[in-house]
């Protein structure tokens, strides 16, 4: 198992500040003792259309340079032009759906092997089974492209910000109508608890699927004694042989947070557990 840090709070989205150049982040995280890094894809730090190929070359220097792997990327939903690739607008599906192909390139140009899906949300209007339609034929189209530069699709259930895929069972449903045998899932402990529920459930459930993982505790705060049983969590994730990237996605909710403190606070936690 190995531990990575998702770069959001280091950035601008979704709250504008702080902020850092990406090679500070990816310097920094090294530092502390991550095996990986995963990258937002959002300005200031990886949005597809704003990377030159010189910048490109520059963050996989970078990365190079820090001995850090590129653990996974992941789109960032929402606001703007929009990217609900289960939205009623053709146009918006159409533009989240050459969105997703362009991280997933960015993705594989950089040694990445994972691009996470969040399968959009259902809008007032739209009934639930024409949104889910919607999102398996993007989730087809977008896994072809993975599939092609051999980037694995993780299927996220995001109960806390939408509606369509919220536990388990339906990032399951959602990976198997998909016919696609790089698509997997993946959850993250913040929208467990967000339910309710125990996060080693949802690693039972996913068992040999299960392919990346997301740390956070209430109010995204780092890992540490709090809701979550991350002994339990570190214990179930080995006794099903997963061999991937725990990643903290913590602090990005507020703008009071210290990222260097959060990072190594959740590391300082978490190695021990995760061996």
């Amino acid at each position: 198992m190995k531990l990575a840090f998702n770069t959001w709070v280091y950035s601008s989205f979704p709250v504008w500040v702080p902020a850092y150049p990406l090679e500070v982040v990816i310097e920094r995280l090294a530092t502390i003792g991550y095996d990986g890094i995963e990258i937002g894809a959002a300005s200031p730090h990886a949005y597809p259309d704003y990377l030159s190929k010189e910048r490109r070359r520059e963050v996989a220097a970078a990365l190079k340079a820090n001995g850090i792997a590129l653990a996974s990327m992941l789109p960032a939903p929402g606001g703007g032009p929009g990217f609900n690739v289960a939205s009623p607008m053709k146009e918006e599906r159409a533009g989240a759906i050459d969105q997703y192909k362009k991280v997933i390139e960015l993705c594989a140009e950089w040694g990445g092997k994972t691009c996470i899906y969040v399968a959009g949300w259902q809008i007032f209007g739209t009934t639930s089974d024409q949104a889910w339609e919607w999102s398996r034929a993007a989730l087809v189209e977008i896994a072809a492209t993975g599939r092609d530069l051999g980037v694995t699709i993780a299927v996220e259930p995001t109960s806390a910000d939408s509606n369509l895929v919220e536990t388990m069972d339906d990032a399951l449903r959602l990976m198997a109508e998909s016919g696609a045998p790089n698509v997997k899932v993946m959850f993250d402990t913040f929208h467990a608890l967000y339910r309710n529920e125990v996060s080693t459930d949802y690693v039972y459930r996913a068992g040999k699927n299960l392919h990346h993982v997301h740390l956070a505790d209430l109010d995204r705060n780092p890992p540490g004694p709090g809701r979550v049983d991350y002994a339990a969590l570190m214990a179930a994730l080995k006794k099903v042989g997963f061999t991937g990237y725990a990643t903290m996605e913590i602090g990005f909710s507020r703008r009071n947070v210290d990222p260097d403190d959060f990072a190594r606070r959740a590391y300082d936690y978490i190695k021990p557990l995760a061996g």
